[in-house]
């Protein structure tokens, strides 16, 4: 990622501009992205759309999941909520 790009989100979130960008929830991860802010390219604020190949991005983010699901189960009675908030494979 170019550094005038991460400059410019920085200075979204100082300047309350990111608060107010308006937001997707990432399909697996269940994180807001913003889909626009000032001086970033909104292809650069969606992670799949950096692939070349967006299946690829996909098969890796559910890959991830499933790893993230795994590895939870190491943690026995964890409220529910947070269990939850985890990744969807």
């Amino acid at each position: 990622m170019k550094l005038a790009y991460t400059r410019a989100m920085v200075n979204a979130v100082l300047s309350g501009e990111l608060e107010r960008a308006p937001m997707v929830t990432h399909p697996v991860f269940g994180l807001s992205m913003p889909t626009a802010v000032a001086g970033v390219p909104s292809d650069v604020l969606d992670p799949r759309k950096t692939w070349k190949d967006g299946a690829a991005y996909d098969a890796q983010a559910k890959k991830l999941a499933g790893m993230f699901a795994k590895n939870i189960e190491k943690f026995p009675g964890l409220d529910a909520m947070v269990i939850a908030s985890g990744p969807k494979a």
